[in-house]
């Protein structure tokens, strides 16, 4: 008898928990995969089963849904893999130890992979059943959304007939997301040049800053650690002479960096003036964060004499002047009726690094209009040239535009205000989904993403709603009886 036998709905949960059985961490889901094929020849369905893995099932039309237009249920089938220290899972061959605690479901010590696992297993139950009415179905199931959504990338949607397409990847029971940003990393890469220096070393470390998710969390205006060593360089520079040493900020391009440091030296007759500038300095940027960073603070230690490479005059006013000038975080606001509570274009400064030939700057850009993606894009590159850089683009995935007319859109939150007597929230995420590429693809089409309840998704505190499940099933079920 499994964990969650009995627990309903019944044929959602059973397929979840057979689903928790089978590893499919991001780039290990030729297992899940090949079950999901097994599931389609089972049930007598077509289904187009990709070499990367992906995977479409179709299902015909119930009775008197058969000139009804087709709609297409997504979700992926990869789940981010991250467990607690003393765990001794394998998440390459051991079935998840998942559990129940009151209204939660949950993994003993790992993710639970409900993100997007509990996706996989409603359309599962929707497909399975004869006591649903619906149009066609084509379920389509991607591999590797958490590693970069190469599966949506890789999708051969001449196999997607449909121009519905409901997304299941949500985690926030009553919030319907209706549009999504897309983004690129953009990398500048300037040629420094090095000699030797003696002086006073200071190193300095800007740390205790808030971080975060860099689309999720751009609009709270954490501070930027890379932008506030910026602004301490530039700050210094006006008021002494002092050599750079090292430099380094940041550990992802889309993470907030929480941290950054230095090397500095300084002359001996130079140093007490330069250790009272630094405290200036933090007392001025304390005060500019004192709303939302309790615990900033510049650490700055004399490290005694030392004869180091430093970067030259003309290197270091160049490294000076890319670190004043790259723009950082939100650069624009949403103006869509309804949206304008939403970050529309913005800029991670996420990485910072020094080498002996060369000084790099990553950054992280999202937009939900691709022009203006572009144009942010460009503005990066004459910045970079201007410096004698070079510069470099990677990782670029469209936006999925919010449409003013969406048929889906409307009549779900008519069935979720008559089903459960409240108004949803309408909103877009400032964050790539797979609704992105999937968008860009099928388009002209008609996009909405919604889920359950699932609380601290990608770490092994993962939970998984119940009672939630449930009631976003019932809508689901609701929503593709109406698709007439």
């Amino acid at each position: 008898m499994g964990i969650l036998n009995g627990t309903e709905p019944k044929k959602v949960f059973e397929y979840f928990e057979e689903i928790c059985g089978i590893p499919h961490g991001s780039g290990n889901t030729r297992q899940l995969s090949d079950h999901l094929k097994d599931f389609a020849k089972k049930h007598g369905f077509n289904y187009n089963q990709e070499p990367c893995g992906n995977l479409i099932i179709y299902k015909p039309a119930s009775a008197g849904y058969e000139k009804s237009p087709s709609v297409c249920l997504q979700g992926h089938i990869d789940m981010v893999c991250e467990k607690a220290m003393d765990s001794r899972h394998d998440f390459k061959k051991d079935p998840l130890p998942i559990a129940i605690m009151d209204d939660e479901v949950f993994s003993k010590g790992t993710t639970l992979g409900a993100d997007d696992g509990i996706a996989v297993a409603m359309i599962l139950a929707i497909l399975d059943s004869d006591e649903y009415e619906h149009p066609a179905i084509e379920a389509v199931f991607t591999v590797d959304e958490e590693t970069g959504m190469e599966g949506a990338k890789a999708f051969n949607y001449d196999s997607i007939h449909s121009r519905r397409v409901i997304n299941l990847d949500s985690e926030d029971e009553g919030i319907f997301y209706v549009s999504s940003a897309g983004g690129l990393r953009a990398n500048i890469s300037l040629p420094v040049d090095l000699k030797d220096h003696k002086g006073i070393e200071y190193d300095i470390v800007i740390s205790g800053l808030h971080g975060g998710h860099s689309g999720e969390h751009i609009d709270k205006y954490y501070a930027n650690a890379i932008e506030i060593m910026g602004r301490l360089l530039s700050f210094l520079q006006k008021r002494m002479k002092f050599r750079i040493a090292e430099l380094s900020g940041g550990l992802m391009d889309n993470a907030i960096p929480r941290e950054a440091g230095c090397r500095l030296i300084v002359s001996v007759e130079n140093s007490t003036t330069f250790e009272q500038e630094v405290a200036e300095f933090e007392s001025i940027i304390k005060n500019e964060y004192k709303a939302n960073e309790d615990n900033m603070m510049i650490y700055c230690e004399n490290l005694g004499e030392s004869e180091r490479k430093v970067l030259r005059n003309d290197s270091a006013k160049k490294v000076i002047y890319l670190l004043t000038v790259v723009p950082n975080g939100v650069i624009k606001m949403c103006r869509e009726k309804g949206q304008q509570d939403m970050v529309e274009t913005s800029l991670n400064l996420g990485i910072m690094r020094m080498s002996d030939e060369k000084f790099f700057l990553e950054s992280a850009l999202r937009s939900s209009i691709s022009t203006e993606k572009y144009a942010l894009s460009s503005k990066l590159r004459t910045i970079a040239e201007m410096a004698g850089a070079e510069y470099s683009e990677r990782g670029d995935y469209p936006a999925w535009e919010f449409s003013e007319d969406s048929y889906l859109r409307d009549m779900l939150i008519r069935l979720y205000e008559s089903m459960f007597g409240r108004s949803p929230i309408i909103k877009g995420v400032h964050a790539g989904l797979e609704c992105g590429i999937i968008y860009n693809a099928l388009k002209p089409v008609d996009i909405i993403s919604f889920g359950p309840n699932i609380s601290d998704a990608h770490t092994p505190k993962e939970a998984l709603s119940i009672s939630s499940v449930e009631r976003t099933f019932n809508l689901l079920v609701s929503l593709l009886r109406e698709l007439k």
